[in-house]
């Protein structure tokens, strides 16, 4: 028999093209090859596909894309183990099932077909019972290799076009951050270092007017698209100060609008942390107030070799839980010399090899330890990686330094 009966080549999948069973005998004899037809004859879903001319073997599965292979050992021109090997070096052979169907009955002859690639040995001809049922059971293992081979595929072309959307979204979080202010009476550096999943972190500062200046950092919980949306949410929000009723020069005002304006049921469980600080320039006083996020450091005194590090805590609940909450501005003035770090917990919380966590007390003496000025931040980044062993950390590493 011609391959004229063959699926038509074309795109796809070989899983979703294919015949349920295509059947490929390869045998110098045509005798054999009409036996074999004879026996199939009766089967609706199987194919049959006849090569008498075992050089163009390998051509012919290419074409037909059996879900099992019928070989001869002992034919004109090509050694049937011989062929075999062929079979497993072809791509699209690979793991093709083969039944060898040889009149020899040697076990050291159904040794080394076993040893080349063989799956089964059959002596010919066999019975058209046994025949039919070993060629199904073949198929039916291939054909179920091949879809769940497909689905994987699928899953990885899914999981690669997530990824580069997550990839696009992270970008975007950070395009959306401000530019470091490096000159004036406040000047503001800072570091984001996604983790491998999208997160909620942000962060903004800007003017109020002439004598105030706002910055803030916050931490919305989870990862993904969600805490991601959230967290672009809020940041502009407060960008655009369109709270109603707020007075922005008020951190605890600030943070109760917020509260009110992105209550949990309202973004599926969604909630965030954050820390809003005022800098007021004419008096050198700084203002903030927190909602369970980890306090501000902050480093002041008359001068940067006298300067003393304190944490800037506030008792102010998660943003979202309960609508109306309270929350309570703190102040303090500041010293000659000045300067904060704010953060989100994924700079502290970082697992180590031998399963300990490094603590916020730790972490705060270890940024105490360090001289003041640019560089702070990357020597923190860089005990981070340090301590978690690898650039990589399970958490947004989010940090900003302001210079009063």
């Amino acid at each position: 028999m011609s391959a004229a009966d063959a699926p038509a080549a074309g795109s796809g999948s070989p899983a979703a093209t294919r015949s349920p069973v295509t059947v490929l005998l390869v045998d110098d004899q045509a005798i054999v090859g009409e036996a074999v037809r004879r026996m199939l004859a009766g089967e609706s879903d199987i194919r049959f596909h006849f090569c008498s001319d075992p050089t163009k073997a390998i051509e012919q599965a290419d074409a037909v894309q059996p879900t099992v292979i019928l070989q001869d050992l002992v034919m004109p021109e090509v050694d049937g183990l011989t062929l075999v090997k062929f079979y497993r070096k072809n791509p699209a052979t690979r793991e093709v099932p083969l039944i060898v169907l040889s009149t020899k009955e040697e076990p050291e002859t159904k040794a080394d077909a076993f040893a080349v690639g063989a799956n089964d040995y059959l002596v010919k001809l066999p019975d058209k019972v046994e025949l039919i049922a070993r060629i199904r059971y073949h198929s039916r293992g291939y054909i179920a290799q091949l879809e769940r081979n497909e689905a994987y595929r699928k899953l990885a072309e899914s999981q690669a076009m997530l990824a580069q959307e997550v990839a696009e979204a992270a970008k975007y979080v950070a395009s959306l951050l401000p530019q470091p202010l490096t000159k004036g009476a406040v000047q503001v550096e800072w570091r984001f270092i996604p983790s491998t999943q999208l997160g909620g972190d942000s962060f903004g500062y800007h003017r109020l007017d002439a004598d105030h200046f706002a910055f803030y950092l916050l931490d919305v919980s989870g990862h993904g698209v969600g805490a991601s949306l959230l967290s672009v949410s809020a940041m502009n929000v407060l960008t655009a100060q369109t709270l109603p009723g707020v007075d922005f020069r008020d951190p605890g005002q600030v943070l109760a609008g917020l509260n009110n304006a992105f209550p949990m049921d309202r973004h599926n469980g969604k909630y965030f942390t954050i820390w809003y600080g005022v800098y007021q320039q004419s008096q050198r006083r700084l203002t903030w107030a927190g909602g369970a996020h980890p306090a501000a450091l902050m480093l002041t005194g008359p001068d940067a070799a006298g300067a003393v590090m304190k944490p800037l805590e506030s008792q102010g609940g998660i943003i979202g839980l309960m609508e109306d909450m309270p929350f309570e501005s703190s102040a303090c003035d500041l010293g000659p010399f000045a300067e904060l770090l704010l953060f989100s917990d994924g700079v502290y919380e970082i697992a180590q090899p031998s399963g300990e966590m490094w603590t916020f007390d730790k972490f705060a003496a270890f940024a105490a330890a360090q001289p003041p000025g640019a560089g702070r931040i990357d020597r923190l980044l860089t005990e981070a990686r340090r301590l978690h062993g690898s650039d990589v950390l399970g958490d947004d590493f989010s940090m900003v330094r302001i210079v009063f």
